[in-house]
């Protein structure tokens, strides 16, 4: 089920972590070759990607929301 992105945060190994709508928490890396996400390496680019979906695959699944 795709899904708004609603904020970002870092986790424990800086990675960044998108927050969903639905309460869900996504990692969003970029690691080059394997995954290409350039926009999570600038503020600007992030803010720019709030509103825009994801899919959730924990919805899909029934799981509960996440937390910090």
């Amino acid at each position: 089920m795709e899904q708004p992105i609603t904020g970002f945060h870092l986790d424990e190994e800086q990675h960044w972590v998108a927050e969903l709508a639905c309460g869900h928490f996504q990692h969003v890396r970029h690691s080059p070759p394997w995954i290409e996400r350039p926009w999570v390496t600038t503020a600007a680019s992030r803010k720019n990607m709030l509103g825009q979906r994801l899919n959730c695959k924990k919805c899909d699944a029934g799981a509960a929301a996440d937390h910090l």
